[in-house]
């Protein structure tokens, strides 16, 4: 939803005007359909198509067609016109409630790098987040912790303990839009009995999003990193974030962008380090992530195979062979993420054959201890026994991790229905709007919990001891790779069940506590 409501988004630039350029944008993200709110008859210059008429005060719906030169996939923009800032909110209001999936709510006088856009709207997981950045001096305010906006900004509402800055980009996604119609339609409200103060019609976005903040929805906070996202006012303006644009390698942006930046220890600095030129590589091969995770597979299957053998040499080489395919691992990711070809499918792969490979190991090392020769109905050592027990452990932590998530999910989609407005929680009256939100918590305990971890994170030593703890796949694999390679089989599997049984203990405890 593209909001054409300032002289600015209709400045010209090369792609004809600011509005124009972000539409040109918006199509190489594979967006399908753009809706613009705008104060003139001064369009831009998109593909005809019929107006979508949205109904409320304030609200002028634009009947007849717009034409213009602009050729691209989309097949043309819905257009409404507004009288002010009542008017926007309601059309935003409306949008969502017709719209079957996500929705993104920028202004047209914004210019950004396309990667910029494409952190939010090219996101597989498609859910909510803002665009942010560490500035904050002449920007809406935001305090962002652990990855997610906690309080929002703007000309009516104050933020203490600030840390970042809203860029001015909000998506929401499917599972929200009840709750963005609902805010949007209160907040047009509060506007048109001149209850927001001195708020102007140029801050829809933040005004969305201090709103959803505030009802408690989860909002992703997007780091920008380098890239530019920037709002103008004018000529010059717009001429020098133009051509702040071009200080940038976006590509080469795009290619960190790819590499998680809250990944475990090892895939940070033994994978991601260097990865990114492998990503590249792929790219120019044409491979898709698919079949990279294919290969992967391959490379875990040789290093069985290797392990098998049960001499030294052998060991070595799955030990090499092993971490090769945990370097794949990522790299099918990363991939993704570089070249958006995402799908459910990649996505089952990737997570199912994480464990078949780490198991297809564990029989391999197995086999390899065994030397052909059965001594008892475990092994020799009990080898087949440690080598289930491995794997039990290893069942149980995931099953802990994926009930939690789950568990997690349907206590926040159940909490929201009764914090929606309407539903039981509300914006209140302005003075509440004013305040920082309170983010709820089930008691004192997941609170305590929840300080402690923000508090740890703080810390570079603390956090990364946090990541460790848990033996990440990463962790798993170096130290399957290290202990095979250097002593065997029985020595990996009583390491992988003793820091497996406490990261198991130390994952249980922590989600006991959150869930008081």
């Amino acid at each position: 939803m593209l909001l054409a409501t300032t002289p600015a988004a209709r400045l010209a630039c090369p792609e004809g005007t600011l509005a124009d350029r972000l539409v040109r944008q918006l199509a190489t993200l594979h967006v399908h359909r753009v809706h613009v709110v705008t104060r003139s008859t001064d369009l831009p210059a998109l593909p005809s198509r019929p107006a979508v008429l949205v109904a409320g005060p304030a609200v002028e719906p634009v009947t007849e067609p717009l034409a213009g030169p602009l050729a691209d996939p989309l097949a043309g923009p819905d257009v409404t016109r507004s009288a002010g800032l009542t008017g926007d909110l309601r059309a935003v209001a409306e949008v969502a409630r017709a719209v079957s999936g996500p929705l993104a709510v920028f202004p047209g006088d914004l210019v950004a790098h396309t990667e910029a856009l494409a952190l939010l709207l090219a996101d597989p997981a498609r859910g909510t987040g803002a665009l942010v950045s560490p500035e904050h001096d002449r920007l809406p305010p935001i305090r962002a912790e652990r990855g997610r906006v906690v309080a929002a900004g703007n000309s009516f509402h104050t933020v203490s303990g600030a840390n970042g800055g809203f860029r001015g980009v909000l998506h929401v996604g499917e599972a929200d839009l009840v709750s963005l119609a609902d805010v949007a339609e209160e907040l047009a409200d509060l506007a048109q009995d001149q209850r927001l103060g001195a708020a102007e019609d140029t801050e829809v976005a933040d005004l969305l999003l201090a709103g959803l903040v505030r009802v408690g929805v989860p909002v992703r906070a997007a780091p920008l990193g380098r890239l530019h996202c920037d709002r103008v006012t004018g000529r010059l303006g717009a001429d020098a974030a133009i051509a702040r644009l071009g200080e940038v390698d976006e590509d080469r942006a795009r290619l960190e962008a790819a590499v998680k930046s809250d990944d475990g220890f090892v895939a940070t600095y033994f994978v991601s380090s260097w990865s990114g030129h492998v990503v590249r590589l792929a790219a120019r091969l044409g491979l898709t992530p698919n079949s990279v995770t294919g290969l992967s597979v391959g490379l875990a299957g040789l290093a069985a195979v290797a392990f098998s053998a049960g001499e030294r040499r052998a060991q070595v080489a799955g030990a090499a062979l092993l971490y090769l395919s945990f370097v794949l691992d990522c790299v099918d990711g990363q991939l993704a993420r570089y070249t958006r070809m995402f799908s459910p499918l990649g996505a089952w792969l990737d997570a199912t054959f994480d464990r078949v490979k780490e198991y297809v190991v564990y029989v391999g090392l197995a086999l390899g201890y065994t030397g052909g020769v059965e001594l008892g109905s475990t092994g020799p050592g009990g080898i087949w026994a440690l080598a289930v027990a491995a794997m039990l452990v290893q069942a149980i932590r995931h099953m802990i991790d994926f009930s939690y998530a789950a568990a997690r999910a349907d206590a926040a989609g159940a909490g929201a229905v009764w914090e929606r407005p309407g539903h039981g929680g509300s914006l209140g009256l302005p003075g509440a709007l004013r305040r920082d939100p309170v983010v709820p918590v089930r008691g004192r305990a997941d609170g305590s919990v929840v300080r402690l971890s923000a508090r740890l994170d703080r810390n570079t030593a603390s956090r990364w001891l946090k990541k460790i703890v848990v033996l990440p796949i990463g962790e798993r694999m170096v130290l399957i790779a290290v202990t095979a390679a250097l002593f065997n089989a029985r020595v990996t599997f009583l390491a992988l069940l003793a820091w497996g049984g406490l990261a198991a203990l130390y994952t249980l405890t922590g989600r006991i506590a959150r869930s008081l």
